[in-house]
């Protein structure tokens, strides 16, 4: 008769993901997510792999559960530069709050630790970066025609130089103990809006 598992996936599985966003793919070892998730290092490698198939796990978690918000928020029906000016200034607040500060952002954080060496990371990370460029994209099209943007404002360009900010943002807002540096930076960076 085979086993049942003595833990739930699903809760190990957001235990690692919280564990990997504050520590970092490096600084967690097998160890840490024993104790972390309360299970066993074999049931750990059974259920999920090696501690790299476990980080990926996490990564498409934070993806399944973050990226849809952004996609809400730019695709809602109505005027499409409040939203984008809204999504601006959340992750500059986030970015600026203490207690969310600290964590970053998991894609952007994987990003700057792991793409540049793990084909598998940059991939989900591009995919992400490509998603908010392409929902950027298009409500800023849809500003520019509804008249909310000046017809002279390239989308694309605007688009691609918020997704770099909105990157930025998390990782001085992650480093940072001044909130004004982010909040300003958003705030000049939505006057290219006007």
């Amino acid at each position: 008769m085979a086993r049942t598992k003595e833990f739930d996936p699903d809760a190990a599985l957001q235990a690692a993901l919280d564990l990997f966003w504050a520590r970092g793919y490096e600084a967690t070892t097998m160890s840490d997510l024993v104790e972390h998730l309360g299970v066993g290092r074999a049931s750990i490698y059974a259920t999920f792999g090696n501690k790299h198939d476990l980080y990926m796990k996490a990564m498409d978690r934070y993806l399944e559960t973050c990226d849809p918000a952004i996609v809400g928020e730019l695709s809602a029906p109505g005027p499409a530069l409040p939203a984008v000016r809204g999504l601006v200034r959340r992750f500059a607040a986030e970015a600026a709050t203490e207690g969310r500060r600290l964590n970053g952002c998991f894609v952007t954080n994987s990003a700057a630790e792991l793409a540049p060496h793990d084909s598998a990371v940059a991939r989900r990370v591009e995919l992400s970066w490509e998603q908010i460029e392409t929902l950027l994209y298009a409500a800023l099209t849809r500003a520019r025609a509804g008249g909310e943007l000046p017809a002279d404002r390239d989308p694309r360009a605007l688009a691609r130089m918020l997704l770099v900010l909105l990157q930025g943002i998390r990782v001085v807002g992650k480093a940072s103990t001044d909130p004004g540096r982010v909040l300003d930076a958003a705030e000049q960076a939505l006057g290219l809006l006007d």
